[in-house]
């Protein structure tokens, strides 16, 4: 009887390691899914989610670049999936798998180039301002030079994002974040080169609790994380400087090779539910350009998310 039991449950633990729960490796900024909605989605399809971070297009393209990820999911921003579908390191999207795209709102496609909703999702909409400490500074003037000032030397940060950066001092001196002229990349690297002398760090994830603990007084921070701070830190305020500001849009896209393109699919096709789209914005704090939605989203958001959807604005 005791040879049975044994063989049984052997049996049993055979049959439990030959049906593993499928797996979806996810490689994305950090604090850019609801964990409430990925536990949802792991419940509903059995499955586990594998999440891994990066604070950087450049950090997830080297890896992705060195060969085989494994992940089947990856976030990178509109002029990174530019240059991998150029390199052929991403799959076109089945748009049959995702029926819940009929909510993407149309108005987006004038900033997208057409193969961009060929291989990719459009899933948050993001830009960049200055975030500032109104209890220490009172009100300051919204443009880009506030980073050479040499009053707050040592207690500003940047973004650390070649594009961000540069495409700060690109618009303060007039010239188009996208242009290519040689002479007008040099003088915009010139002047971040000043800026620089008076900043703490160049930095992208930990200037959030440097600007809400009082450590930095003024920081180049994306609209979503500082709308994040603004929720718990009152003195905490956020400007889009006058000089404008580049806008990226980032993508949910299958990388070249994935193993579960179907439950990718399903994953998109997920947060494109206008509730979750929704709980998500309320979140992340960042915008997905789902029309469904926006009537749904928390008053923060609207107040300061909506108005940039107007015509001329985008």
């Amino acid at each position: 009887m005791k040879k049975i039991l044994s063989l049984c449950s052997i049996l049993f633990l055979l049959c439990a390691c030959g049906n593993p729960k499928p797996r979806l490796h996810i490689y994305s900024w950090a604090d850019f899914f609801s964990m409430e909605l990925i536990e949802q989605f792991e419940k509903e399809n059995n499955c586990q989610i594998i999440l891994d971070t990066f604070d950087s297009n450049e950090s997830m393209y080297a890896k992705l670049k060195l060969g085989s990820s494994g992940y089947d999911l990856i976030v990178p921003s509109n002029y990174f999936l530019e240059l991998m579908h150029k390199q052929q390191m991403i799959e076109p999207v089945d748009f049959t798998l995702v029926p819940n795209f009929q909510y993407f709102d149309r108005r987006i496609f004038k900033l997208l180039s057409p193969h961009m909703v060929q291989y990719g999702v459009p899933y948050m909409l993001t830009y960049s301002g200055i975030a500032w400490r109104r209890d220490k500074l009172g009100a300051i003037d919204p443009s880009w030079s506030i980073f050479g000032s040499k009053e707050y030397k040592g207690r500003m940060t940047m973004l650390n994002d070649l594009r961000e950066a540069l495409g700060a001092a690109l618009r303060y001196l007039g010239y188009s974040v996208n242009t290519i002229d040689l002479n007008h990349l040099q003088e915009a690297k010139q002047l971040l080169i000043s800026w620089k002398r008076q900043l703490a760090k160049f930095e992208s994830e930990q200037y959030k609790n440097g600007i809400a603990s009082g450590e930095y007084l003024v920081v180049q921070g994306y609209n979503g994380d500082i709308l994040q701070v603004m929720e718990e830190n009152k003195n905490v305020d956020f400007t889009i400087p006058s000089e404008g500001m580049g806008v990226s849009i980032d993508f949910l896209v299958i990388p070249k090779g994935a193993a579960n393109r179907e439950l990718a699919h399903r994953f998109m096709n997920f947060l494109y539910n206008p509730e979750n789209a929704a709980k998500n914005m309320d979140f992340t704090c960042f915008l997905c350009p789902n029309v469904a939605a926006y009537g749904k989203i928390k008053e923060l958001l609207k107040l300061n998310l909506l108005p940039f959807l107007k015509e001329e604005a985008v």
